[in-house]
């Protein structure tokens, strides 16, 4: 009896442990607004200062949303910009002295079917939502012959330098091993294109802040700690989240928990003498695409947590750092949609942008 009573009492205490932690988003009320829609293959979204809202469409055009809800959507002039794939307008990021200068930072495709690469610019935008002065900051290189693996996100340091993703490119995944190439990497640069005297490898290599990644998509900062959160995709299985440090190998395609989508063994490691193993992966994967480091007291039970949009399944998860070993978890449950990006607003709600050719952006709240 003794016995029975002790598995009871442990199954209750598992049970109330469970729902005390991210399990009591279950009873979480929350609301949705959708802020805007028909939204055209849209990658990216920020707030400004002024409350407008700036969501990029791979097509090229810049969707500006007003506090009013004016919607104006502006076709930009990159240069060489290449649509095609997985390839287009992506990310969009403020400068920190954004509220002065009006200056912003973009990635996008760039090039041709035979020669196309990643490029990074950096543009002043009107408040009517167009862009003046569009300056080249960084083309990565080599070019490749693919539409697919850009990487392409951005973030800020303290310091206000930039790092970069900067995918492999698919059909060049040993680059992400080579030195003399910038394909899968993490590059760090300077607002005005040169790269940092304190970088790890400035003398071979000076825009290399780490290597070994195969599709990052997902890259920030804790301003706090200045610690670097970057996540990205596997093939299939092996997505992973890393801490990033300068000069760290983070293994892709020597170390990978996935395997190729054939079912073919891409290594025969999952672990290799210096190189980083991640500090988190899905397998099977999730597909990442974005995440956010969610430290704000509008839903106090995400505090302290990444929350991760993915594609492949549909949705929201999220990953406490408080706790060990680390667990993902579905959130949200009625999202239930391809997530390209996912940010919160100032008060703290969440905000996830869809995917796809008619997508949206829409605000969650906490329900009163």
């Amino acid at each position: 009896m003794k016995v029975w009573l002790s598995l009871l009492t442990s199954l209750v205490l598992f049970s109330l442990s469970s729902a005390t932690a991210l399990g009591r988003e279950d009873v979480q009320k929350y609301n949705t607004t959708t802020l805007s829609e028909q939204l055209r293959r849209p990658w990216a979204v920020v707030e400004t200062p002024d409350r407008r809202w700036l969501i990029t469409e791979m097509g090229g055009t810049l969707v500006t949303l007003y506090p009013d809800g004016t919607t104006v959507r502006t076709v930009l002039p990159l240069a060489s910009l290449y649509v095609e794939g997985q390839g287009g307008l992506l990310d969009i990021a403020l400068t920190q002295d954004f509220t002065m200068s009006g200056r912003i930072m973009l990635t996008y495709a760039k090039g041709t079917a035979d020669c196309n690469r990643l490029a990074v610019v950096s543009a002043t935008l009107t408040q009517q939502g167009t862009l003046e002065d569009i300056t080249p900051v960084l083309d990565v290189a080599p070019c490749k012959d693919t539409p697919v693996h850009f990487g392409g996100r951005l973030a800020v340091l303290n310091d206000g330098t930039w790092l970069v993703t900067t995918g492999d490119g698919f059909d060049y995944r040993e680059s992400a091993q080579k030195p003399d190439s910038q394909l899968g990497k993490v590059l760090r640069f300077r607002e005005d294109g040169a790269a940092p005297a304190n970088n790890p490898f400035i003398a071979e290599a000076p825009y290399i802040f780490s290597l070994g990644h195969r599709n990052p998509q997902g890259l920030i900062v804790d301003p706090e700690s200045n610690t670097i959160y970057q996540q990205e995709h596997g093939p299939d299985g092996g997505d992973e989240i890393n801490i990033l440090t300068a000069g760290t190998n983070y293994g892709w395609p020597v170390v990978t928990l996935g395997v190729d989508y054939s079912g073919a063994r891409i290594s025969p490691f999952e672990s290799y003498p210096g190189m980083q193993d991640p500090l988190f992966n899905w397998t099977p994967s999730i597909a990442p695409s974005s995440m956010v480091l969610y430290q704000q007291d509008t839903f106090p039970w995400l505090q302290n947590h990444l929350v991760i949009s993915a594609l492949k399944s549909k949705g929201l998860f999220a990953i406490n750092l408080s706790e060990s070993p680390l667990q993902s978890q579905r959130i949200f449950a009625t999202i239930d949609q391809r997530i390209r990006d996912v940010v919160t607003d100032r008060e703290g709600n969440i905000l996830v942008l869809t995917d796809g050719e008619t997508a949206s952006l829409i605000k969650l709240t906490p329900a009163s």
